[in-house]
């Protein structure tokens, strides 16, 4: 059963779905949630140490968990963290939620965005393997997308208005 009311955001990191998704919620007289606060809040640590001690999959497991425990929420935008597509499980649970829409960022934005960020433990790797990470996930994101939105050069406020008039019509 689809939740119409709900939006998901996904797309890589720095892409802009937190700063996008509280704006949007704000607007749009929604609740907020943030997947990655969500896995810290429910589990006491942060993200980089999870990655540490579980690994990639350990995250990716919670996420998973997180993401299914959401299902029967109702009037919320939900901001994904950026390998919410890793796993193919999460493709069906994600289109359960409302549409989902997919923030685009060249990889020249991302790394403007994300210069002096090091709470990313994947934007840590060497620049080639972040390159290839987003390369990798550019067709996941638009498979799992109902709509795309170009983040690139604007301001939270345009793509914010950008994604209200895309879900009216």
């Amino acid at each position: 059963m689809q939740h119409m009311n709900n939006i998901v955001l996904i797309g890589f990191m720095g892409s802009g779905k937190s700063s996008v998704g509280k704006l949007l919620a704000e607007q749009t007289h929604r609740t907020y949630i943030d997947l990655d606060q969500k896995i810290e809040e429910d589990t006491g640590d942060t993200i980089p140490n999870i990655f540490k001690n579980e690994g990639e999959e350990g995250f990716r497991k919670r996420e998973t968990e997180v993401l299914r425990a959401l299902s029967s929420r109702e009037g919320t935008v939900i901001s994904t963290g950026g390998g919410i597509v890793e796993r193919k499980e999460n493709h069906d649970v994600l289109k359960e939620h409302g549409p989902v829409i997919y923030l685009h960022a060249s990889f020249e934005e991302i790394s403007a965005r994300l210069e002096d960020d090091e709470s990313r433990p994947l934007w840590s790797k060497p620049e080639v393997e972040r390159k290839n990470l987003l390369e990798k996930r550019l067709p996941v994101y638009k498979e799992c997308a109902d709509e795309l939105v170009n983040t690139d050069h604007k301001s939270i406020n345009d793509v914010v208005n950008e994604i209200e008039s895309l879900i009216k019509s």
